[in-house]
């Protein structure tokens, strides 16, 4: 397919791919791998109405893993060079002599690679001139300013224009790769009154432009939520339902994945060990990883190992139906690799049906979460605390908002303890899930 987007075709990488395996072979590896890649982009914004940044990237890189052996060496290199790529090559076997030999090193299983690489439509490169990117940019702030006297400030608003390209190869016969786009709107407005400030902000992002929120849409949320936070206090502390809102809801799923994921377990630092097959969440809870989702912000048809990647049931009525494993993790198990070297694959939570508003009404009085803040999540034990700020329901509707208030618990007992999943899914990442209710947690506030 030719396109002006990249400054080198996709054959002009497949090649360089085939001769890092070639100098590695020749150099004497025992087996290697290349990752090439080629990046281009745009990001505009602005302030106030006027420009604040205009910032172009163009970027290309040559990632290299060569093995003697049981012995692993890795270097990298941004030139394309037949003898900057020797020298990468050189480097990495370097670095593989002295590195102690380990039983688990090694490229993926043959028989495990990707042999069918259907066209997941992610490329959609968009040719957005720089003046129109400050067009949009200023209709999405404008559009947040304009919700109420009371914004008084603003954090700005960002359009940004992505495409990348990469062939990924090793020495047992693998070479693929493909094209993605990533666009973005973004805005963040500070509102004011009684001397107390209040910041919010909303985004969109899809593979194509035509996925993406509207801008003036995207710029009204960022203003309303901004406005609705004024007047926040403190409540009392004390054990409450607790719902997360779709966007901060998607940070659980984080938490599940990092517990499940190859690294945590063979390092015995995740709350979920030997968890397979048994109830890790609520019997409402079913999770699906889909790679192959069109347009899907995390769609692969193999991963980072070239291994073929599956549409499968991760979480079956809250029971762990898989985890998460590149080859080497699943070699520390004694297990075989799912085809996550590189992480997920567009995990989908299904909805048990109720709008915000519905799980509003079913919570009665608590506590909805809109933003969390600090790092205090244990993955070993599971035990979780974050600093929160959103607001208080009572008889199912917004009674105020909070902030400075603290919710705590443990990710074991908050997973098991889900009574609903919303229907308001987010579609901007790797993770689809509506909001979650869960039946009580601790809510640490004022006396």
């Amino acid at each position: 397919m030719a396109d002006k987007t990249f400054s080198f075709s996709p054959d002009t990488l497949d090649g360089v791919a085939a001769r890092v395996l070639e100098l590695a072979r020749q150099q004497g590896a025992s087996a290697a791998e290349a990752d090439v890649s080629e990046g281009v982009g745009q990001t505009v914004s602005v302030r106030l109405s006027e420009v604040e940044t205009i910032e172009y990237n163009q970027d290309k890189g040559v990632s290299v893993t060569v093995y003697l052996g049981r012995r692993k060496g890795h270097a990298n290199t941004s030139d394309f060079s037949d003898e900057a790529l020797s020298d990468t090559v050189r480097a990495a076997l370097d670095i593989a002599r002295y590195t102690a030999e380990d039983d688990c090193a090694g490229l993926a299983d043959p028989q495990l690679l990707a042999d069918d690489l259907p066209d997941l439509d992610l490329f959609h490169p968009w040719q957005l001139p720089v003046e129109e990117a400050i067009a949009l940019a200023r209709r999405c702030e404008d559009a947040a300013r304009a919700v109420d006297a009371r914004i008084r400030n603003s954090e700005g608003a960002s359009v940004s224009v992505q495409a990348n390209q990469f062939v990924y190869a090793n020495s047992n016969g693998f070479s693929g790769g493909f094209a993605s786009s990533r666009h973005s709107l973004s805005a963040a407005v500070v509102a004011e009154a009684d001397g107390a400030m209040q910041r919010d902000y909303w985004y969109t992002a899809a593979r194509h432009r035509d996925d993406l929120l509207p801008v003036e849409e995207v710029g009204r949320l960022a203003g309303e939520r901004a406005v609705r936070r004024l007047g926040s206090r403190r409540v009392k502390t004390g054990q409450y339902p607790v719902l997360f809102e779709a966007p901060v809801a998607m940070s659980l799923l984080g938490h599940l994945t990092a517990a499940i994921s190859g690294g945590s377990l063979y390092r015995k630092s995740s709350f979920l060990l030997d968890s397979l097959g048994k109830p890790v969440m609520a019997p409402l809870v079913t999770i699906d990883e889909d790679p192959l989702l069109l347009r899907g912000l995390a769609s692969s048809a193999f991963d980072n190992e070239g291994v073929a990647t599956q549409s499968r049931r991760l979480v079956d009525g809250g029971v762990l139906q898989g985890y998460l494993l590149g080859s080497y993790s699943a070699r520390k198990l004694g297990m075989q690799t799912t085809g996550n070297a590189g992480g997920a694959h567009n995990l989908v939570v299904h909805s048990t049906g109720e709008s915000l508003a519905e799980l509003l009404a079913q919570m009665g009085t608590g506590l909805l979460v809109t933003e969390l803040l600090g790092q205090g999540v244990n993955t070993v034990t599971g035990d979780y605390s974050r600093g929160a700020a959103g607001f208080w329901i009572e008889n199912g509707v917004i009674a105020y908002p909070v902030e400075e208030i603290t919710v705590a618990g443990n990710l074991r007992d908050m997973f098991r303890n889900i009574e609903a999943i919303g229907s308001d899914v987010l579609d901007r990442g790797g993770r689809r899930m509506g909001s979650v209710l869960i039946g009580s947690m601790m809510v640490a506030g004022g006396e």
